[in-house]
């Protein structure tokens, strides 16, 4: 049983009920604890809208209109501006680490914190906070939901929300998946793509680097457990035999790999085990010929001194090739579509090679020591989407 003090729970309540401008920040906690029906529900019940960590993504709908995206360091704009302009945030099962605060002396000044959280050392080791209900995320929830009325407080959440919204001004017009084909394919566009014709229904496996980051932002997940990634351990390589596993947990599910041309390199052994086992996946290679994270921050910070992160690979196709995998190489944003459904209509692993723009950067960007709010945004006029 939950051993939460009912002075806690009541601090809580009262916070929720006098808030204006609350935020839910779900984290990885939600899916470990299977509390994704509790988080929901309170955010129906107060009208609160859910910011996700990486590792939270899936443990909110993405298609709910709750759900403002993913925070953090490159999280969308209008997810970090609610953060610091909120008046109360709920963390739920999240440990505030520092690629969701920026700043920690600048992370949301302006609210009240409650922090829900199964281990007690995470409370209050990054940010202080005014509540802390210690125990399983689930088992909170179902002792702090009975006392939040539907409406409570009588706070207008939509007014709320419709602030959040009007804050992405074209900037989700202006996204690059959105703009007209000028020739150059971009790791959006495959994603996006993989999202699409999928209907998102896939797992989705990724390895570590700027496609990590796009898959985040491009593939809308809608349950838990879609994505298998590492989060900021860094694991390059993690892709390809976590995948496999994913396979073999799930083996009537969809399975994608999404991979950089950096980190497939790691692990490309994996492929003789696939091919031995004969099982099937999907491999999806964000080939821009570098260390695109590395090289992204090399381009921000070092003046395009680009070091150790210009890569030569083997050819993919030809290396799925020598272990009887088949395999396309994709160059134009209008192959890819065909490229994703032959994967996914082929009997066998299928590996496709997408050669996208090779200095195309994750956007937003928070750079170190700034705060959640100084983000690095895509250029008005970007040379890359100009020819």
């Amino acid at each position: 049983m939950l051993n939460v003090e009912e002075h806690g729970l009541a601090q809580a309540v009262e916070l929720i009920r006098n808030a204006k401008r609350p935020v839910i920040l779900a984290g990885h906690g939600v899916i470990e604890s299977g509390a994704e029906e509790q988080v929901r529900a309170l955010a129906e019940r107060a009208q609160i809208p859910v910011a996700l960590t990486l590792l939270g993504l899936g443990g909110f709908p993405a298609s709910h209109p709750l759900n403002l995206g993913m925070m953090g360091m490159h999280g969308e704009a209008w997810v970090n501006h609610a953060i610091q302009e909120a008046d109360l945030l709920i963390a739920c099962g999240m440990r505030f680490d520092d690629r969701v605060t920026g700043t920690i002396s600048t992370y949301a000044t302006k609210a009240k914190k409650i922090h829900i959280e199964v281990d007690p050392a995470e409370v209050n080791k990054n940010i202080k906070v005014d509540v802390a209900l210690i125990g399983d995320l689930r088992t909170v929830l179902e002792e702090l939901l009975p006392r939040i009325s539907s409406g409570h407080g009588g706070r207008d959440g939509s007014a709320w929300i419709k602030t959040i919204e009007s804050s992405k001004g074209a900037v989700a017009v202006r996204d690059i998946k959105n703009l007209p084909d000028s020739g150059h394919l971009y790791a959006a566009h495959v994603i996006h793509d993989i999202w699409r014709i999928t209907g998102g229904n896939a797992i989705l496996v990724t390895d570590v680097g700027q496609h990590q980051m796009w898959a985040a932002q491009y593939y809308h997940h809608e349950r838990p457990r879609t994505l298998i990634t590492s989060g900021g351990l860094g694991t390059m390589g993690f892709a390809l035999p976590a995948a496999i596993g994913a396979k073999f947990a799930c083996p009537d599910r969809e399975v994608w790999v999404i991979a950089g041309d950096g980190g497939f390199q790691m692990t490309a052994a994996a492929l003789s085990t696939i091919a031995q086992e004969g099982i099937k996946i999907n491999i999806a290679i964000i080939n821009n010929g570098y260390l695109g994270m590395v090289r992204q921050w090399q381009e921000f910070f070092y003046e395009r001194n680009y070091e150790a992160t210009p890569l030569v690979s083997p050819d993919f196709v030809k290396l799925a090739d020598a272990h009887g995998i088949a395999g396309r190489r994709v160059q134009t944003r209008s192959e890819v579509a065909s490229a994703v459904e032959e994967a996914r209509s082929a009997p066998g692993t299928f590996l496709l090679n997408f050669m996208v723009e090779k200095e195309d950067s994750v956007y937003p960007m928070i750079p170190a020591g700034s705060s959640l709010h100084e983000m690095i945004r895509r250029p008005e006029k970007d040379p890359l989407m100009e020819t």
